[in-house]
């Protein structure tokens, strides 16, 4: 897997899929497994394999999804609600995987962006090793800057199975965090609508 850059524009060092192979041989052996039988032959292929899937948001400019927008909207300038998009992350803590759902809404100023493009900026966060507060701040900024919005709204609810399957083991347990920027943050109207329309 080759990683080019991080956030703050500093290079990754490059691993080679080879050495990445070469690790998982060893946390095999290092659970007490042997890499050479049979079912586990192709395992560090195929993990790493599968490594390059949940972090593929690492190559990809979340920014430059939005490169194109839309002006022709009628004077259209309330808010757009998205509910409902799939989270599928993992925490950097323990890198066990966080599933749940963000509802994002933003402000248009004068243009639009193509619906399915706020579903993939936040999944291009989600590949990532992350925290859900991080994750909701990234997202929320992101559409804020480059749309030029009025006004962003993110909201993630989610389950964290580093402490569903580990540690204090609630199963039940969900974890729920909400950003505003713009008019979502300084008018409570906005913010009580955008609760209103997520709660339906």
């Amino acid at each position: 897997m080759k990683l080019v850059k991080n956030e703050n524009e500093k290079k990754i060092n490059e691993v080679t899929d080879k050495e990445a192979e070469e690790a998982f041989v060893k946390i095999l052996k290092w659970l007490g497994e042997d890499p050479t039988r049979e079912g586990l032959l192709e395992t560090p292929k195929r993990v790493t394999k599968a490594f390059k899937e949940y972090f593929k948001g690492y190559k990809e400019d979340p920014k430059a999804v939005l490169d194109k927008t839309f002006g022709d909207v009628e004077g259209y300038s309330d808010m757009v609600v998205q509910k409902n998009i799939s989270v599928q992350s993992h925490c950097e803590h323990h890198m066990a995987p966080i599933i749940g759902i963000a509802h994002v809404a933003y402000i248009p100023n004068q243009r639009v962006v193509g619906l399915s493009k706020i579903a993939r900026v936040v999944e291009v966060f989600s590949k990532r090793l992350q925290t859900q507060e991080r994750l909701t701040v990234q997202i929320a900024n992101t559409l804020m800057e480059s749309l030029d919005a009025k006004g962003v709204a993110v909201t993630i609810d989610s389950t964290h199975q580093c402490m569903t399957m580990r540690g204090i083991k609630k199963e039940q347990a969900t974890t729920v965090t909400n950003f505003y920027l713009g008019q979502f943050k300084d008018d409570l109207s906005y913010q009580n609508r955008y609760l209103r329309f997520i709660a339906k």
